[in-house]
Formats: C-alpha cells, sequence, structure tokens
C-alpha cells in the first residue's frame, strides 16, 4: 500500500506534540511492519517554524530511502521568501510537493501570497497537500476554490475533512477534476460514504505516521488494520491503497 500521509519527526518542536525521535531506518521498519510499500512524508518542523533547515532535514530523511519515500516541503507564504523556498525545495531539495496547514501556519488560501507559492508548485509539477477540516482556514471549499484558480496542480484535501466537513470535502472532489481526498483521521462511516460517492480516483490513505510517542507508530497500524472493518469492496480497497495514489504521484511528476 501507499501511505499518503506521515511526517518526520518533530527533532525542534517535540516539547508542543510529545512525539519521539527516530530515523529513516526506524521509520521504513515500522513501514515493514505495516504492510506499507511507499509514504509521502510531510515537514513536521515547519509547520510551526518555517525555515529552510526543516525542509532539508527532510530532504535528507527521504533521501535514505528514495524508492520508498517521497517528501513533501512546506513553508508559510505570509513570509517573504517562501517562493524562493518552495522552488528550491524542488530544484535542490528533490522534493515532490509541498504541505500546506492554513490552520497552524495562520494564512488564508485566498490570500495572494498563497496563490504565488501555488504557482511555484506549478512550475515544477508538484502536488499541493492541504491540512482540511477544521475551519476557519482549512475548510474544502476555500482549498477548492485555491484549486480552481490552479488547474494544473493537483490539491489533496489532507484529512478529508475529518469529523465535521467531510460532506464538503466528498463535494469538492465531485466538483473539482484536481482536487482529491485523503482519508486519514476520517471517522470510518464517512470513509466508507467518500469511498462510495467519490469520482474514480480521487481518494487515497493516509495514517498520520510520526506524531507517536513510539518508534513502532502503533496509532498508525491499526488504523490500516480499520479499514477491514469498513466494509468496503474488494475493488474500491485496491484503488483506495494502491491504485489511486501510484497514479495521483504519476501525474504530479509529469
Amino acid at each position: 500500500m501507499i501511505d499518503f500521509h506521515t511526517h518526520t519527526p518533530a527533532w525542534h518542536t517535540a516539547t508542543l506534540l510529545n512525539g519521539t525521535p527516530f530515523g529513516p531506518d526506524d521509520f521504513v521498519g515500522f513501514m515493514d511492519r505495516a504492510g506499507i510499500d511507499r509514504a509521502v512524508v510531510l515537514a513536521h518542523d515547519g509547520l510551526f517554524r518555517s525555515s529552510p533547515q526543516a525542509n532539508e532535514e527532510l530532504a535528507e530523511f527521504v533521501a535514505a530511502y528514495p524508492d520508498r519515500l517521497v517528501g513533501f516541503g512546506t513553508y508559510s507564504p505570509r513570509h517573504r521568501e517562501a517562493v524562493d523556498e518552495i522552488r528550491r525545495c524542488f530544484t535542490e531539495l528533490g522534493l515532490r510537493g509541498i504541505k500546506l496547514h492554513p490552520w497552524l501556519q495562520g494564512f488564508s488560501v485566498h490570500e495572494p501570497e498563497v496563490d504565488r507559492l501555488v504557482d511555484a508548485v506549478a512550475e515544477h509539477g508538484g502536488i499541493v497537500l492541504s491540512h482540511d477540516g477544521t475551519p476557519p482556514y482549512s475548510t474544502a471549499g476555500q482549498l477548492a476554490a485555491l484549486a480552481s484558480r490552479h488547474p494544473t496542480v493537483p490539491l489533496v484535501l489532507g484529512h478529508a475533512g475529518l469529523h465535521d466537513l467531510w460532506r464538503e470535502s466528498l463535494a469538492a472532489i465531485q466538483e473539482y477534476e484536481n482536487v482529491y481526498a485523503c482519508l486519514c483521521g476520517t471517522p470510518p462511516y464517512a470513509s466508507r460514504r467518500i469511498l462510495e460517492a467519490a469520482p474514480p480516483g480521487k481518494v487515497v490513505f493516509g495514517t498520520d505516521a510520526g506524531l507517536s510517542d513510539r518508534v513502532s507508530q502503533d496509532y498508525a497500524v491499526a488504523r490500516i488494520r480499520e479499514i477491514d472493518h469498513w466494509g468496503i469492496e474488494p475493488d474500491l480497497r485496491q484503488a483506495l491503497l494502491f491504485d489511486n495514489p501510484r497514479r495521483l504521484l504519476e501525474v504530479g511528476s509529469a
């Protein structure tokens, strides 16, 4: 399977999250035990404190296993140097996309700075994955508006609306061709409904691994096992865990 939503350790912000340090070997060991073939790894410290260092550390982490780990950097669009740093993520650091977190990074996706950031992603054929499901700044409708202004850039709703806004996330992937949903922390009943109603190819899965206080990432393993109880058809499971994320990563590298 391909896990489309994982994180590096919180090397510099651990006191905020109670996470534990781990290295690439530890993380790939967790992946092997959990049955994960490939993982999209998102910058972690950079969500709290934007810095080139955070992206560099992410790039070093994923470079240890380039066939298994795909890195997405981050930078707050309100920083003057943000566009240059995002370009550097692609040109120098070899990352494949960016993670936005409007809620933690404190911006609205309607700000012109965000469009300039996404334009930089478009220049390099990258993917945008954004936190969603928590108002006021991280709703699917707001992110869909951003996607509509950048129709060549795949935009992934990182949590498919969580508990409260999953219906809005479903509507977004139904209406906008370049909007996708990642079932990550989405409740089982909502995940089933999204899978049943989504257009083909529009839903991927993520565990949010990397946030645990255990190197074994036990909660992430439990989220994978939970899929067995969703009651979805085998073809939907195959698409969710293998076919859809593989095609999306191919689109992002085109």
